[in-house]
C-alpha cells in the first residue's frame, strides 16, 4: 500500500494539453515565465508515439519544463517521476533528466539537496526513450534525489541539455508514489533512514529519529547498520529495533519508552557496558521510567560504574527507583586496581570521629579503607576538608592514639553512588554482583532513606 495514495494525496500533473501555462521554463515557482508566452515550447499534435504532446525547440541549456504546481512530499515516502522523450531533430544529440526545486513549508527553497536526476542521452533521432529519477526522504539504495525531511513540495518536471535548435518532444511527465518499494514492511515497521537519517556518525541524526517515531503509530521504528549521532536528548516513545548502532555526548540521554530495558541499550551502543550506564542515565532523568530491568541478562561490566557522573548534572534524587534481574560481572580489565594513599595523621579518643593534621589530604579520595595500627574493622573516609586538614570518619577507631601512618585504600565499585548528595527509595532487587575479587558491589551515596536491596 503506498502510503501517499492512501492519504488521498494528487500526485499526477496535468497533461500538457490541458494548457501551458502551469509549465514554466524557470525552477517552476510563481513569476516564471510559463511556455504559453515562451514560444521555445508548444503543444505538438498527433506524435505517432505520443499522440498530442509539448515539443520544445531548445535556446538555452538546459532547456527546463518544470511544473508550476506544488507536488506534495511526506517525510517517508518515495516518488518517481518519469517523462518518455524523443529528439525530433538539431545539430547534435542532447541529454535529458528529471530535475526539481525543493520547497520548505514557509515557500523557501532548500538549497542543500541533490535537486538532478541521472543524465540519459538521447543517441538516435526518432527514438523513444524513458527519463526517471527517484525522489525521496531517505538515502537509500535507488534513490537518486535525497530530500530529506525539510521539503514539503516540489516543482519537478525535464531538463533537456543540448545546442540550441534541438527539437525534442515529451509526453505528459507521471509522478507516481513508490513508497512501498522501499518499505517492504510498511505495515509492521517505520525505517529511521526514509525520515533523513544518514548514519555516517557525523550527520546529526536525532531529528530524523524523532520524526520516523512521531509517525511510527504503533509500529516499530527500525535502526538499520550503521552509526547514528545524536546530538541532542532523544525520547523514542514507540518500540525501537536496532541493528545499527548510535552515539551521543556524554550529556546526552536517549529515553527508550516502550522497550527499556538492558538488551535494547546495549544493542543501541554497541556495548555492554556502555549501554548499562546510558540506561541507568535514563532512568533517573525520565519519571515515566520506574525501573531498568537487565531482563535475566549478564552487563559484563569493563569499569566501575560511577553512577553519578554517568547521570550527569544531578545531585540528588528523591522519586523511587529500581534496578532489578540481572547480573553484575567485573570484566578483567586492569580498571579495578584501588587507589592506594598512605599518609600520616593524629586521632584523639576526645573526637573520635576525626583524624587531624593529615598530611596529603588532597590525594585521599573519599570512601577510603582506613588501615593502620588499632583502626578496627570497615572504618571508612566518609567526608575530608582539605582546608582544615580533617577527616570524617565514618566510625571511631578501635585503639589508636597520637600520630601515626594510615593507609588508604579506595576500592573500585561495580555500582558507585558517592557523588550524589542524598538519594532516596532506590532499589536493587534480584541482581547478582560478581566482583571475581577485582570490584566490590556497591557504595552507598553519604545521605539517603529507604533503599532497598534485596534477593541479591
Amino acid at each position: 500500500m503506498n502510503k501517499a495514495i492512501t492519504e488521498g494525496l494528487d500526485l499526477m500533473p496535468p497533461p500538457f494539453t490541458d494548457g501551458l501555462g502551469v509549465w514554466s521554463s524557470g525552477d517552476g515557482t510563481a513569476g516564471t515565465v510559463a511556455y504559453d508566452t515562451n514560444t521555445a515550447g508548444s503543444l505538438y499534435a498527433s506524435d505517432p508515439d505520443f499522440g498530442d504532446c509539448f515539443e520544445v525547440n531548445t535556446v538555452e541549456s538546459p532547456q527546463r519544463v518544470r511544473y508550476m504546481g506544488e507536488t506534495p512530499i511526506l517525510p517517508g515516502c518515495y516518488l518517481e517521476v518519469t517523462a518518455r522523450v524523443k529528439v525530433v531533430s538539431g545539430p547534435s544529440y542532447p541529454a535529458a533528466r528529471i530535475s526539481g526545486y525543493a520547497g520548505d513549508a514557509n515557500g523557501n527553497q532548500v538549497t542543500n539537496v541533490v535537486k538532478l536526476g541521472p543524465l540519459t542521452q538521447l543517441s538516435e533521432f526518432g527514438t523513444v526513450y524513458e527519463v526517471r529519477a527517484i525522489i525521496g526522504s531517505g538515502e537509500r539504495t535507488g534513490v537518486d534525489m535525497v530530500w530529506g525531511t525539510n521539503p514539503v513540495f516540489g516543482h519537478v518536471g525535464v531538463d533537456v541539455l543540448g545546442d540550441p535548435g534541438t527539437v525534442v518532444r515529451i509526453e505528459s511527465i507521471r509522478i507516481e508514489d513508490k513508497t512501498s518499494v522501499f518499505h517492504r514492511k510498511l505495515m509492521d515497521v517505520v525505517d529511521v533512514r526514509d525520515f533523513g537519517a544518514l548514519g555516517d556518525g557525523i550527520k546529526d541524526d536525532a531529528n530524523a529519529f524523532e520524526t520516523a517515531d512521531a509517525n511510527a503509530a504503533g509500529r516499530v521504528v527500525v535502526v538499520p547498520e550503521g552509526t547514528y549521532y545524536l546530538g541532542k536528548n532523544v525520547t523514542m516513545t514507540s518500540p525501537v529495533r536496532f541493528t545499527g548502532t548510535v552515539v551521543q555526548p556524554d550529556d546526552k540521554r536517549l529515553a527508550l519508552r516502550a522497550n527499556f530495558d538492558f538488551p535494547t541499550y546495549a544493542e543501541a551502543y554497541g556495548d555492554e557496558t556502555l549501554g548499562f550506564k546510558k540506561g541507568l542515565q535514563a532512568l533517573f532523568y525520565f519519571n515515566d521510567h520506574e525501573a531498568f530491568d537487565l531482563s535475566g541478562r549478564t552487563v559484563n561490566l569493563t569499569e566501575p560504574v560511577d553512577v553519578f557522573s554517568v547521570v550527569g548534572g544531578l545531585t540528588s534524587l528523591n522519586d523511587r527507583r529500581v534496578l532489578r534481574n540481572g547480573q553484575l560481572v567485573a570484566e578483567d580489565t586492569g580498571a579495578w586496581a584501588p587507589d592506594v594513599v598512605t599518609s600520616t595523621a593524629s586521632y584523639a579518643s576526645s573526637n573520635p570521629g576525626k583524624l587531624t593534621n593529615v598530611a596529603n589530604i588532597g590525594s585521599i579520595p573519599v570512601g577510603a579503607l582506613v588501615e593502620g595500627f588499632g583502626v578496627g574493622r570497615e572504618v571508612y573516609v566518609r567526608a575530608k576538608d582539605v582546608a582544615t586538614g580533617e577527616i570524617t570518619l565514618s566510625q571511631p577507631l578501635y585503639n589508636a592514639a597520637g600520630s601515626q601512618s594510615y593507609t588508604f585504600t579506595r576500592n573500585k565499585y561495580m555500582l558507585d553512588f558517592s557523588g550524589f548528595t542524598r538519594i532516596n527509595g532506590f532499589n536493587i532487587d534480584s541482581v547478582q554482583f560478581l566482583g571475581e575479587r577485582r570490584g566490590c558491589g556497591v557504595l552507598l551515596p553519604p545521605d539517603g532513606i529507604w533503599w532497598i536491596i534485596r534477593n541479591c
